[in-house]
């Protein structure tokens, strides 16, 4: 426990050219003259073992903005990084979307003469799809044929759903048919990542919700093929789920008890896809095939489909939906949030109300919004031109009570809000809202002000 709260003492200080900036947190850069006693005190780790233990940590945490910066400390240290290091960055950097950086890791494992493994190249390549980087995956499949690395089946689905995630159908079909080609039958995750790649396609096709249906109705037949290989144990031990490694959009929720259902997982981006593409039509259709296959809705499903229906300006049906799964089952944070954002779309009176009393139930059911949840919602609500600004005023009263600053965005459109309002100059609400703001440009305004002179420059 000592190494996991003292990897908590890094952020902002390892890269620091000296001990000054950190000598109070008890951390810092150990590159100059110290005594034997000193530098214990300072040091967070002394061997490989230890070092990767805070390296999982800082994974497990995700904070994936401080692994260079324990890398670093790791080679001024003298320590020597081995295999199980690097994967544990890579897999670190993959989780927080970081490609520069998973590419600058795989780099250093070269030049220390270990060469990657088939499984970290799969993370490398489900990265690149985290970042829309298609180009990158494409390069790191020639670097494992030149290398002699043998693909596994895993290698082949991140490749698909890499492709998929910036609408690369014919490269997507190519890479089906070298799985075909290599003994490799379809798995449910193949056929979301086609799903996935006719949903990003550019431009959109006329026939993209009928491949959508096709795909689904196609997948039955192979629900019941065992596992392409046994490839996971390494996934497991680095506590990757296949949604993550395959960047589907229940990802985020894989490891959460009850709140999507395995079986169900093609028609999670099915759904998800129509909630993109507004298509209330194929929604339903698929909400009846799932229905007939004898499938009970988990909180997911129900999710995309409210928000779906939102979208599509039917905010009837999706507050049906809502109370129907809500009356018989635990309803998440999440499920609330997005009825309560998605009725705010075009602020209508009725869809504002709607978003109150969503929002009210809520709190009463004693759920708190986070700060991502709160940003959201704040950002939606502060858009509201007429009436009384009654919801914006309740988001932020909510994220007040639990002392959380919503973004530096959610907070400018907020006081915007309030200013064009005829609210008195000395308000109690509109100079707390000043000050908060205040206090957000100082910590974030310099850069932002700087990239939007670059912009204007450059126009």
């Amino acid at each position: 426990m000592g190494l996991l709260k003292s990897s908590l003492l890094l952020q902002g200080q390892l890269r620091s050219a000296t001990v000054a900036a950190a000598a109070s947190a008890g951390v810092g850069r150990r590159g100059v003259a110290t005594s034997t006693e000193e530098y214990m005190r300072r040091n967070y780790a002394n061997n490989v073992s230890e070092y990767n233990t805070v390296i999982g940590s800082l994974v497990q945490q995700r904070r994936p903005y401080l692994l260079r910066d324990a890398y670093d400390d790791m080679l001024l240290d003298g320590v020597q990084p081995v295999r199980d290091t690097f994967h544990n960055l890579i897999v670190g950097t993959m989780k927080g979307s970081r490609l520069q950086d998973a590419f600058y890791f795989r780099d250093q494992m070269k030049e220390m003469g270990l060469q990657p493994d088939v499984n970290l190249y799969n993370f490398l390549i489900s990265t690149c799809g985290k970042c829309k980087n298609s180009d990158a995956a494409i390069l790191l499949l020639e670097e494992m044929k030149a290398h002699g690395v043998k693909l596994k089946g895993e290698t082949y689905i991140c490749l698909l759903n890499a492709l998929a995630a910036t609408g690369r159908t014919d490269q997507v079909y190519a890479i089906v048919r070298d799985m075909t080609a290599a003994g490799l039958g379809l798995n449910k995750y193949c056929y979301a990542g086609l799903i996935t790649a006719f949903k990003n396609k550019t431009p959109a096709s006329e026939d993209t919700m009928a491949k959508i249906l096709e795909f689904v109705q196609q997948s039955k037949g192979w629900q019941y093929v065992e596992r392409i290989a046994n490839d996971s144990a390494e996934n497991i031990m680095m506590n990757v789920s296949e949604e993550e490694l395959y960047n589907l959009p229940t990802a985020d929720y894989a490891n959460r008890r009850g709140f999507i259902f395995k079986q169900l997982t093609i028609y999670h981006v099915a759904i998800h896809a129509c909630a993109d593409l507004q298509s209330k039509e194929t929604l339903e259709t698929l909400l009846e095939m799932i229905t007939k296959e004898g499938f009970p809705y988990d909180p997911f499903v129900v999710m995309h489909a409210v928000r779906c229906y939102l979208r599509c300006g039917d905010i009837d049906s999706a507050v049906k939906m809502f109370e129907e799964f809500s009356s018989s089952k635990p309803t998440p944070a999440e499920l609330y949030v997005t009825l309560a954002e998605g009725a705010m779309i075009g602020h209508t009176p009725r869809g504002m109300q709607v978003a109150q009393e969503t929002l009210e139930k809520m709190t009463s059911r004693n759920f708190f919004l986070n700060p991502k949840m709160g940003t959201d919602l704040l950002l939606a609500a502060s858009g509201e031109k007429t009436g009384g600004y009654t919801t914006a005023n309740y988001v932020w009263d909510l994220l007040q009570t639990r002392n959380i600053v919503p973004a530096l965005p959610a907070v400018e459109a907020y006081h915007r809000g309030l200013k064009e309002r005829e609210i008195p100059s000395d308000d109690p609400r509109l100079l707390n809202v000043a000050r908060v703001l205040d206090n957000l440009q100082l910590r974030f305004g310099p850069r932002r002000f700087t990239q939007n002179a670059q912009t204007q420059s450059s126009n």
